[in-house]
C-alpha cells in the first residue's frame, strides 16, 4: 500500500516541478465531512421538499379515491321504503288536527254584557205593553252602578280577519250589548266595539282595542270551488266551552234558512254537518288547510230545543268579508 507523503516543518527552496498530485489524506477527508453535511442541509422552502410533499399528497389522494366504494344511486323504491318506514314509526296528525292548529290563533271568544237596570226597564216596558202591572225595580237593582250592574248577555265566537284586531262574529251575539269583551288565543282580554254590521246576514264587525303582539289573522278562501262532501271544521265555544273543534262535511250549498221566530230569512248559505251549538255562533268554518270559507250562524232544529241535530248553516266568507269592507275574491 502506498504511504501518504509526510511533510516536514521546513520549506524547500523550490517546488518540485514534476511531482504528481497527491490524494487527500484520511484526516483531510474527515475534516471536510462537517462542511459537506452543511452543504447538503435543505431549507424548509427548498423546491425539492415542496415537490416531494406534493408528490406524497397526490399519492395519498389517489389511494383514498381507489379505496372508496362507489355510492349507489337512490331509486324510487328506496324513497318509497323510507317514506313507509317514517309513516310506520311516526304518528302523523290528522287533517282536522292540522286545520285546527292553523286557525286556532285567529279564533276569539266574544262575550257581551248588558246592564241589569236596563234589563229591568225593558221588562217593565214589555209588561206594560201586555197590560200587566209592571214590577217595581227595587233599590237593589234600580240604584246599582259599576260592574255589579252588568250581567252576561251572550257568549259566542269570533275570528280575526285583519291582524289589526278586526273580528267577524254574528250580530245576534253582540246586538244590544252595553259592553263587549273579546278573549284572544293567548288569554289577552280586550274591550271591543261594533264597527260595522250586515243585518241581512246576521254579521257584525268588531274592532278590539288591544291585540296580542303576535296576532295572526285567518286566511280566507273563496267558496267558488266548494262541493258537497268536502271536509270542514267548525271551531268555537259551544255553551261557552272551548275552544272546541268539530269535524264534518259540506252537506249543501245555496241553502235558505228562516229563523224560528220567522223574523229573518237568510239565503245562499253553506249547509254542514259538523256539530254546532249555541256559542258556536260567529265562529269560523274552515277547510282542511285551515282557511275560512264561512261564518257559523244558525242550526236547524224543528223542536223547541236549541241543540244540534245535524244541520248547521254558515254565511259564505264572501258576504262576511264584504261586511268588513274587504274586496271580493
Amino acid at each position: 500500500m502506498r504511504r501518504p507523503a509526510l511533510y516536514s516543518s521546513s520549506r524547500s527552496a523550490r517546488p518540485a516541478a514534476s511531482a504528481p498530485p497527491e490524494a487527500p489524506t484520511v484526516a483531510a477527508a474527515a475534516a471536510d465531512a462537517p462542511a459537506a453535511k452543511r452543504r447538503l442541509k435543505l431549507s424548509p422552502n427548498h423546491p425539492l421538499l415542496l415537490w416531494t410533499a406534493i408528490l406524497l399528497l397526490g399519492i395519498a389522494l389517489l389511494a383514498n379515491v381507489m379505496l372508496q366504494q362507489p355510492q349507489r344511486r337512490l331509486t324510487q323504491e328506496d324513497i318509497n321504503a323510507a317514506v313507509m318506514k317514517t309513516m310506520e314509526t311516526q304518528v302523523m296528525p290528522s287533517e282536522y288536527a292540522k286545520a285546527y292548529d292553523n286557525i286556532r290563533p285567529a279564533v276569539v271568544r266574544v262575550v257581551s254584557y248588558v246592564k241589569k237596570s236596563r234589563l229591568k226597564e225593558a221588562e217593565a216596558k214589555l209588561a206594560e205593553k201586555k197590560g200587566a202591572k209592571p214590577k217595581p225595580l227595587g233599590p237593589a237593582t234600580a240604584d246599582v252602578t259599576g260592574d255589579d250592574d252588568e250581567v252576561e248577555n251572550g257568549v259566542g265566537t269570533g275570528v280575526v280577519i285583519i291582524d289589526k284586531g278586526v273580528i267577524l262574529t254574528n250580530l245576534h251575539v253582540v246586538s244590544g250589548a252595553d259592553r263587549i269583551k273579546v278573549i284572544f288565543h293567548d288569554g289577552l282580554e280586550s274591550a271591543a266595539r261594533i264597527s260595522g254590521v250586515q243585518a241581512e246576514n246576521d254579521l257584525a264587525v268588531l274592532q278590539a282595542s288591544k291585540i296580542p303582539d303576535d296576532m295572526i289573522a285567518a286566511t280566507m278562501r273563496s267558496t267558488a270551488d266548494l262541493a258537497p262532501g268536502d271536509k270542514v271544521l267548525a271551531v268555537g265555544f259551544p255553551f261557552g266551552i272551548g275552544p272546541s273543534a268539530s269535524g264534518g262535511v259540506i252537506s249543501g250549498l245555496g241553502r235558505v234558512f228562516r229563523s224560528p221566530e220567522g223574523k229573518q230569512e237568510m239565503k245562499n248559505l253553506i249547509q254542514f254537518d259538523a256539530a254546532a251549538n249555541p256559542g258556536n255562533s260567529g265562529g269560523p268554518l274552515v277547510t282542511m288547510d285551515g282557511e275560512v270559507v264561512g261564518i257559523v250562524t244558525a242550526i236547524l232544529n224543528p223542536t223547541s230545543a236549541r241543540t244540534f241535530l245535524g244541520i248547521g248553516f254558515a254565511v259564505p266568507i264572501e258576504n262576511a268579508a264584504s261586511a268588513a269592507g274587504l274586496p271580493p275574491f
